[in-house]
């Protein structure tokens, strides 16, 4: 069974708010719906098109293997299921920076994973984002709903 840390819907607030800064690139703002987190997700924008008012199913997985065991290999072997048969967009990264943030009423972590390069903030309650381990590799994956 695949342990998911984030499984969420998130909604696209904004796009590119400061700009577009690459070609293929969009900056996402977004919230998720049930654990009203907030999040800043950068996304190839010609593999995974985005608009504002776009919903998108958001996971976050250490793997992407359905009995939950580690990926070996990025390459599927025979006809194993995996996550990436359920969504349209998926990256590999690393959560590199975990902080906290006490500036409002209830303390909040703030996570940062690199994709390669895309980038993701991920900012909620502190509660629900202690499973999240520094230096871990994680793989997003994304469809729309």
């Amino acid at each position: 069974m695949i342990n998911f840390y984030f499984d969420d819907t998130i909604k696209v607030d904004r796009l590119d708010a400061d700009g577009k800064k690459y070609d293929k690139v969009s900056r996402i703002e977004a919230r998720s719906e049930k654990l009203n987190m907030q999040l800043l997700l950068d996304v190839n924008s010609e593999l995974c098109p985005v608009r504002v008012g776009d919903n998108f199913r958001m996971v976050l997985a250490d793997t992407l293997n359905e009995d939950g065991s580690a990926v070996t290999s990025l390459l599927p072997k025979g006809k194993e299921k995996s996550l990436v048969d359920k969504f349209e967009y998926v990256m590999h990264g690393l959560l590199y920076k975990i902080s906290d943030d006490e500036s409002g009423t209830n303390p909040e972590k703030v996570a940062y994973v690199s994709f390669g390069g895309l980038q993701l903030m991920l900012k909620g309650d502190a509660t629900k984002m202690e499973r999240f381990e520094l230096h871990k590799k994680y793989f997003l994956c994304m469809r729309k709903v």
